[in-house]
């Protein structure tokens, strides 16, 4: 018996030697004039091999600061700034997760594309070791590639903000209103609503334009059923969002209830133990293991954390409290993104959606056979009725221990709508379509806590909607890069529509500027002098947001002093009020300095950040964006980032598309391998 088991034993590690066994000269990287890559291989392994190395040459330091924050490690090269996620990636105890879950949960069809990313990574950085950042992160194996998913994903459903309150000792009753500094759009329109009865549909993502979440556009192309464009984050084994030669699918974030914090009744003489009902249980202790730098010498400190029954457990000043989200307990959301790049029709990709492995995200859907799907995905917990889920709930009782989830099926969704089309822009759920194919709220637990409110993106989509008893393609793409503020404004997190009627002859000093904002077209153009005094009017008006203490509508002298701040910042940093947008907001990137549109929360919507002699750069909002038109002939698509496919200041493709992003413009794609290589500016195979 013994022999049998040895015997198995070594095939089983011969088996995994030949799986790792890829050859790179059946690997081909072919770059398009733009520097995109192009992977063609004959496996999905190869593929994934061929992606690693390609996005290694155009960024290996953001793939690698993604999983340095996803394996504590991220203070080794940032110092005291990487302390906070390299507690939070213990504290989600990730390790045990993987360790836990990884040889029953991932499909083995997954594992080899895992390992095949790895094995690149490891083999460009043993021939450029000048470019590793940390030693000790290599070499990259599985476990490294997913704790750093779990982080973004742990991330993504608010857990860190969750850890932060707690750790400051911020626990509040009451809900704070935040301001939304970045958003997306998705829209579309299937043949009940285009004229020529083609399938339209928008990928019109709201990212940071740079660092570990900011888009990567790859094609990769296998002979196992892989053949999809599209973009992912840095470290990504596979596509995130895109289409294939069948359908599409895009996300946008949503903010339904995930995650919760339970307060903990402790012992009233014990040590770390905590009521359960009619009995007392022992926290487990942890400690996290920090790199904490003092003067330039590193110290490895130790930060206590606990295990509860509820989740992980953080004691501050007013007592103990766990932290509870669905994600802390599955690690397959990239294994099910894989597979949603390989399905083929609405059957398979709805199939592919029960596996229930993101958290989040809204998804919205089209495909070759006209059909268009949306639903505000996300993992949400099946709660006990007669809690304030919205607040700190007790943490003593079995009643708040949630264990499972809501299926797929019981979260708002439209299908083949009515109405032609779906829309969403980070507002409710309920108003996705036309009236007669919203979701019904009533029919939704008020604990899922689904979004309730319009924007003035969802709010200006409608209305362009709207206009239109059919639609065509010139249409459909003026309504993605529409750039208006509706009348009213619908801003969700603040309402300054009193503007309109502020008196200018009572206010000389600021006349001049308030008249400007009331006769302004509110388009977000580059060369519009509203949109510029709009801009700073914006950002001045953040200082006052904070004494809002909950409420949204900002009082009139709130908006006087705004003006007046607004004034004074104009002409300080350029000497007149008569200010474009495109002077005071740029779009920058090493040397190459644009005049750039938009605005927080319209279509093309813009976050900036100061750069320099008064101006701001934009460092979020429109950035990968992917148009697809399903025709007869199969899919035909165009799509734009922000800079470029290359983060090195030295490439021509570091900010090649810059012109043509800011001038609404975009480039042609196709899935065609005799079309791409024909067209290829270089072809080569990875080491």
């Amino acid at each position: 018996m013994g022999k049998i088991f040895f015997l198995f034993g070594n095939l089983f590690l011969l088996s995994n030697f030949l799986i790792s066994q890829i050859n790179p000269q059946d690997i081909d990287i072919v770059r398009d004039k733009f520097g995109v890559p192009h992977i063609f291989a004959k496996t999905d392994r190869e593929v994934a091999y061929g992606l690693a190395w390609a996005h290694a040459e155009d960024d290996f330091k953001t793939i690698q600061i993604g999983y340095l924050a996803g394996n504590n490690l991220l203070s080794n090269y940032l110092g005291n700034k990487g302390l906070g996620a390299d507690f939070i990636t213990q504290f989600i105890g990730s390790e045990e997760l993987f360790d836990k879950k990884y040889v029953s949960d991932i499909t083995p069809e997954y594992k080899i594309i895992v390992k095949s990313y790895a094995e690149a990574l490891n083999r460009y950085a043993e021939i450029n070791p000048d470019e590793v950042l940390v030693p000790e992160l290599f070499p990259i194996t599985e476990k490294k590639m997913l704790r750093y998913a779990q982080l973004q994903l742990f991330v993504s459903s608010k857990g860190d903000m969750w850890v932060s309150k707690i750790i400051s000792n911020n626990i509040s009753t009451k809900i704070e209103k935040t301001e939304n500094y970045i958003g997306s759009n998705m829209f579309a329109f299937n043949s009940q609503k285009t004229t020529d009865r083609d399938t339209y549909f928008a990928i019109n993502t709201h990212q940071p334009l740079d660092g570990p979440v900011s888009w990567y556009e790859a094609h990769l192309c296998s002979e196992e059923g892989t053949n999809i464009l599209g973009a992912l984050f840095a470290g990504s084994p596979n596509i995130l969002i895109g289409t294939n030669e069948n359908l599409a699918w895009t996300h946008t974030v949503n903010e339904p209830d995930k995650t919760d914090v339970f307060a903990l009744e402790m012992h009233p003489k014990e040590k770390l133990k905590y009521r359960v009902d009619e009995n007392y249980l022992s926290l487990i202790k942890r400690k996290a293991i920090l790199r904490f730098s003092l003067l330039g010498i590193p110290i490895r400190i130790k930060k206590k954390y606990y295990n509860s029954i509820y989740g992980p457990t953080l004691k501050n000043k007013s007592g103990f409290y766990a932290v509870r989200t669905p994600i802390l307990f599955d690690i397959r959301a990239l294994n099910q993104w894989w597979l949603m790049n390989k399905a083929k029709n609405f059957s398979e990709f709805y199939k592919i959606l029960k596996m229930k492995a993101l958290p989040g995200y809204n998804i919205g859907y089209a495909d070759k056979n006209d059909t268009i799907f949306y639903m505000s995905n996300g993992l949400i917990p099946k709660r006990e009725k007669g809690y304030n889920w919205k607040q700190v709930v007790p943490g003593n009782t079995r009643k708040t221990l949630w264990t499972q989830n809501y299926d797929i099926e019981d979260l708002p969704q439209v299908l083949q709508p009515k109405s032609g089309y779906f829309y969403n822009a980070n507002h409710t759920p309920f108003h996705s379509s036309g009236l007669e194919d919203n979701p019904n709220p009533s029919q939704f637990d008020e604990n899922m806590g689904f979004e309730k409110f319009d924007n003035n993106r969802s709010t200006r989509i409608k209305e362009l909607i709207d206009k239109h008893e059919k639609i065509n393609y010139t249409d459909f793409k003026k309504i993605k890069y529409d750039r208006q503020y509706p009348k009213p404004y619908n801003f969700s997190w603040m309402n300054i529509n009193h503007l309109e009627r502020l008196d200018p002859q009572k206010y000389p000093d600021i006349s001049n500027l308030i008249r400007r904002l009331q006769k302004w077209d509110r388009n977000a153009d580059s060369n519009s002098l509203g949109a510029g005094t709009f801009a700073v009017f914006y950002n001045e008006l953040r200082p006052f947001y904070k004494e809002l203490d909950g409420e949204k509508i900002f009082p009139p002298s709130f908006i006087i002093n705004a003006l007046r701040n607004t004034k004074k910042y104009l002409l300080r940093n350029f000497n007149t009020t008569d200010v474009a947008l495109g002077d005071y907001q740029k779009l920058v990137r090493g040397n190459k300095v644009l005049p750039i549109f938009g605005l927080p929360d319209v279509i093309t919507a813009m976050s900036s950040r100061p750069y320099k002699d008064g101006k701001v750069k934009v460092v979020s909002g429109e950035s990968y964006i992917e148009l697809i038109r399903f025709t007869k002939k199969g899919p035909e698509i165009e799509s734009i980032i922000s800079y470029g496919s290359s983060d090195h200041p030295d490439s021509e493709h570091y900010s090649d598309q810059m012109e043509l992003y800011s001038n609404f413009k975009t480039k042609k794609m196709t899935l065609n391998k005799e079309k791409i290589y024909a067209n290829a500016k270089k072809i080569y195979h990875p080491k």
